[in-house]
């Protein structure tokens, strides 16, 4: 028998609803063909296809990275405002393609404001200068009578855009990034950049881009952008993708434990620096690009152009995991951006006609529907399982969440059996269940089903109503599944 046992009293912090983030880049068909299909009789007035605007809105994402990712580090922003008549198309190094830059900053801001989502910008770090960088935040931001607000004024746009969070550069780790940069390099980099954007408003939140390439000099990097730059970081932004490129359902169940490592070690890193270096301000982790990628990887000019992932029933599976550990680590994780959103390596798939949604879509619209605002600290114990470098690991993946306006618990469970039921007790440690229960249910009929235009309901959400006893209820819970239980308090 498996137990799990929630205390509502052990809080672990506030969630940031912001964990819950998408990340959109100019590649492949994320926008042109995806989210923005002009002459198209799916799309609005604006050339937004509707069917997505409506797909993406279910998912509540309440902010939106862009416009890169590695298409960022040799993108000029002047080139996509404007007439679209006028812009320039330029070789797109990253992606080895050619940007029309028919879409570009302002059209980014009329399709947030369309799904209810705040921007997130990330300035060009790579082969761009920090000039650009803080002339992108007063074209952006200012409102005083300057040549760049009155050209925004030109371009439609009056009032400032007030973009609030900003990002200095992607992946500078990474040699496969324009504009590589050293430890040393990029914490030079960031500290000037930051001065000149928080120069001309001094209320945005900047991001370092601090880890993608774990393999390399991570700890130096913190430890350096926090001793020279760390008034003018508000988050340190990590990156990591996972897959299961061997066909090994119970290893890749595994990958809860590279999140574990990887959030725990930043953790870690931020609270020495802060503590030798007397630093008294907050600062914040952001998983600014995660997913499963690995089928798609860019093996052929065209597959490398598109990164266009199908994913089956075990990938929703690891993004709900994705969220419980963002859960779990509420305290520090405040923000989380799913790379991408549209087709590329996204939960939404389109085509001329229509679209379907990915496996993964249904674990994110589950959690950012139903997930409260405090996380709290479960206790479970049960069945375990060994795979990979691991053993003994919880077969049941948990967390927990308060709704403490509506009075309602939310558990969040992965069953990563890929076989076997399992029967479970869950107990209140203080309080009792108001009667019924919800239980959300993502699951399909085995781990490789997929999603497709012929059958897109294979892997989907069902809904059942049960009763709770007092302060304990028992549920089993679904081989290969992701379950919520939505429990009223009184």
């Amino acid at each position: 028998m498996n137990h799990i046992k929630i205390d509502p009293d052990r809080q672990l912090g506030n969630i940031n609803p912001h964990i819950f983030g998408g990340f959109a880049e100019h590649l492949g068909r994320c926008f042109y063909g995806g989210i923005y299909e002009p002459g198209s009789p799916l799309a609005d007035e604006h050339g937004f296809r509707k069917d997505v605007l409506e797909a993406l809105s279910r998912l509540k994402m309440p902010i939106i990275r862009y416009p890169g990712g590695n298409f960022v580090s040799g993108y000029r922003w002047m080139d996509g405002v404007g007439p679209v008549e006028d812009r320039p198309a330029r070789p797109e190094l990253a992606w080895e393609t050619i940007e029309p830059n028919h879409f570009g900053t302002n059209e980014f801001i009329q399709f947030c404001r369309k799904i209810n989502t705040e921007p997130y910008f990330v300035v060009n770090c790579g082969d761009g200068d920090m000039r650009e960088a803080r002339d992108w935040v007063e074209y952006c931001n200012s409102s005083q009578e300057t040549a760049l607000t009155k050209l925004r004024s030109q371009h439609g746009f009056a009032a400032p855009h007030n973009i609030k969070y900003w990002g200095i550069g992607n992946e500078v780790d990474g040699e496969w990034q324009i504009g590589y940069k050293t430890p040393q390099e990029y914490a030079r980099a960031y500290k000037e950049f930051a001065k000149v954007m928080r120069w001309v408003d001094p209320s945005i939140k900047l991001l370092a881009s601090v880890v993608s390439n774990w393999n390399a000099e991570f700890v130096e990097r913190t430890q350096l952008l926090l001793d020279h730059a760390s008034e003018f970081i508000d988050y340190l932004a990590i990156h990591w993708y996972v897959g299961n490129p061997e066909n090994d359902f119970a290893r890749y169940m595994t990958v809860s434990e590279i999140f574990e490592e990887r959030i725990s070690a930043t953790e870690g890193l931020i609270n020495a620096m802060k503590l030798q270096r007397n630093i008294r301000r907050p600062i914040a982790i952001a998983v600014d690009e995660w997913n499963v990628w690995y089928r798609a990887r860019g093996n052929t000019l065209e597959e490398r152009n598109n990164l266009e992932e199908i994913y089956n029933l075990e990938d929703a599976l690891v993004v709900a995991m994705h969220f419980n550990a963002f859960i779990r680590h509420a305290q520090s994780v405040k923000m989380a951006n799913i790379a991408q959103i549209v087709n590329v390596i996204a939960p939404i798939f389109t085509n001329r006609e229509g679209l379907f949604l990915q496996t993964i879509y249904y674990p994110f619209e589950l959690y950012s529907r139903t997930c409260g605002n405090i996380a709290l600290d479960p206790f479970w114990k049960g069945d375990t399982f060994s795979a990979g470098d691991h053993s003994a690991l919880r077969t049941l993946d948990v967390s927990a969440s308060l709704n403490e306006a509506e009075k309602s618990l939310t558990i969040f469970v992965v069953n990563r059996s890929q076989t076997d039921a399992l029967e479970t007790t869950v107990s209140l440690e203080s309080g009792v269940f108001a009667g019924d229960f919800q239980a959300h249910v993502v699951n399909g009929p085995d781990i490789k089903a997929t999603n497709s235009f012929d059958k897109p309901n294979q892997v989907g959400i069902q809904k059942a109503v049960l009763t709770a006893e007092r302060s304990q209820l028992n549920y089993t819970f679904e081989p290969h599944s992701v379950t919520a239980l939505i429990c009223p308090l009184s």
